[in-house]
């Protein structure tokens, strides 16, 4: 059966690509929560699906169980979704790519990912995750940025990077889709290390924000934005302990210093933690 299973193939005016992925580089879930946000607010229309059982060890990512409202069971894969997004007043489509990073066979899953986008008439592909980060939830999100346009990245007041090492599914495939001609932006959020258990909707917020401004789109963000709103203000509540608020000062203040004998990331992460598993 062929991978890429084609649901309708419309078409689409100047389209651009936003590609995102759960999971490794993804911390608190911040650029599936941008590209997910785009998709529901524009009722996006999903137009194909990369087949999963190529890329996925189902141990590993374990398909799902969902009822509908019969009560009939049906099993989720963890495929890879291609969706259509028209925003309103704009004079270009959005392809949005998203789904779980694949576990195997990077190679051929980013072919089927130059293929989706050539297929669509994609030109611009625009990629986002996000890192854990020695970072403060009290400042603002840090965006890192890489494309094959610099100009880009100062223009829009991105930091550049200069790592190297290890890299997800989102470093290959922006070496892939530079290869086949495809001008590539990439976007990177920084959270803190001690929320990046559960879901970030600030770094979420500050992607879709930047993606908005480099794409000169107007959207709606006012939900993002207080659910943003309400997640400081709840960790803010959590701060009781002095040792934790001091910990997150000296992070605003990059100066690291204290007890080496308590750490107080650690108390800052089960308090947190212990807060929002409560409220």
């Amino acid at each position: 059966m062929d991978r890429l299973i084609w649901e309708q193939r419309p078409t689409l005016r100047d389209p651009i690509a936003l590609l995102a992925f759960e999971g490794w580089g993804d911390a608190g879930e911040s650029s599936s929560m941008a590209v997910r946000y785009l998709i529901d607010e524009f009722d996006g229309e999903r137009l194909a699906l990369i087949d999963s059982d190529d890329f996925f060890d189902f141990q590993v990512r374990r398909p799902e169980i969902e009822l509908d409202h019969e009560g009939t069971r049906e099993v989720l894969w963890p495929d890879c979704e291609v969706w259509a997004v028209r925003p309103f007043g704009a004079e270009r489509d959005l392809v949005i790519i998203t789904g779980h990073e694949p576990h195997t066979r990077w190679k051929a899953f980013s072919r089927d990912i130059v293929t989706v986008l050539d297929t669509l008439g994609v030109g611009i592909a625009v990629t986002m995750g996000a890192f854990i980060g020695q970072v403060p939830h009290t400042l603002p999100v840090p965006l890192v940025g890489s494309s094959s346009r610099p100009d880009l990245l100062e223009r829009h007041s991105l930091f550049t990077s200069g790592y190297e090492g290890p890299t997800g599914i989102v470093g290959v495939l922006n070496a892939v889709l530079n290869e086949a001609g495809f001008e590539t932006l990439s976007l990177w959020a920084a959270v803190p290390h001690y929320l990046s258990n559960q879901e970030y909707p600030p770094g979420g917020l500050a992607l879709l924000d930047k993606v908005l401004e480099i794409l000169d789109l107007a959207v709606d963000t006012s939900e993002l934005t207080m659910a943003s709103a309400e997640f400081r203000q709840q960790v803010d509540d959590a701060l009781a302990d002095s040792e934790i608020i001091d910990y997150v000062q000296e992070l605003e203040s990059h100066s690291l210093t204290g007890d080496d004998s308590i750490d107080p990331a650690e108390l800052l992460v089960e308090e947190i933690e212990r807060f929002l598993e409560d409220g």
